[in-house]
């Protein structure tokens, strides 16, 4: 029996509403970057923090960028980054969104007119709701483990009990691999979901069958 176009464009409508997004992160290389987006990455990111094992020179992130294809967004990473350093990065590289990791206030983030994630790191007696209340025109807030060193791409874990409730999209990062990922979309729910380490062979570089793994997890959602 023919099912209705009403019917089949409903059942699609409520698939995609629960489809949770991707975004690798860590990118250092444009080949890395062109097989996340074959399994299904709907975003990658760009570190533009010289700290970081997987930091990109503008060059280099030109290059990634440039070579993506069509409908695929490209995130730049930064860390109370000086506002010069970030428009010459703009200047150079078609960013489609901005990603913000370190103490910077929503007046900061919104001074480049690009769409922007707020990342938060989260302790065990965070006031979740207090903090993504101080981001209020933020697009998403990312939500990742805190660390007393580190900003990101720590690997570590928070207690996903967590989660909070919002009417923002929540992007979930920290400590997810191939193996967890299915059970933290499953206790979450989130918007989206964002992985660096769990997915590379060694720091900046991606393997793929890690990759392919990650993506089943979460189809498998």
């Amino acid at each position: 029996m023919l099912q209705s176009p009403v019917l089949i464009t409903i059942q699609v409508d409520i698939a995609l509403s629960y489809r949770t997004r991707v975004k690798i992160c860590g990118i250092t290389r444009l080949a890395d970057a062109l097989d996340a987006v074959s399994l299904g990455a709907d975003a990658i990111g760009l570190v533009f923090y010289a700290p970081s094992p997987r930091a990109v020179s503008i060059s280099q992130a030109q290059q990634i960028v440039l070579g993506l294809p069509p409908l695929v967004s490209s995130v730049g990473l930064f860390v109370d980054a000086e506002p010069d350093f970030v428009h010459k990065v703009l200047d150079a590289v078609p960013l489609s969104l901005l990603q913000f990791h370190g103490d910077e206030s929503a007046a900061y983030c919104r001074q480049f007119g690009k769409p922007w994630l707020k990342a938060l790191r989260i302790q065990p007696n965070s006031d979740i709701q207090a903090q993504i209340a101080q981001y209020p025109d933020a697009s998403g807030i990312l939500l990742d483990a805190w660390h007393p060193q580190l900003k990101g791409g720590t690997g570590e874990m928070f207690d996903w009990r967590q989660w909070p409730k919002s009417d923002k999209p929540l992007i979930l990062a920290g400590g997810l691999t191939p193996e967890n990922v299915t059970e933290a979309i499953h206790l979450t729910k989130p918007y989206a979901v964002d992985v660096s380490g769990g997915v590379e062979a060694s720091k900046g570089i991606k393997q793929f069958t890690l990759l392919q793994a990650f993506m089943a997890g979460v189809n498998a959602a």
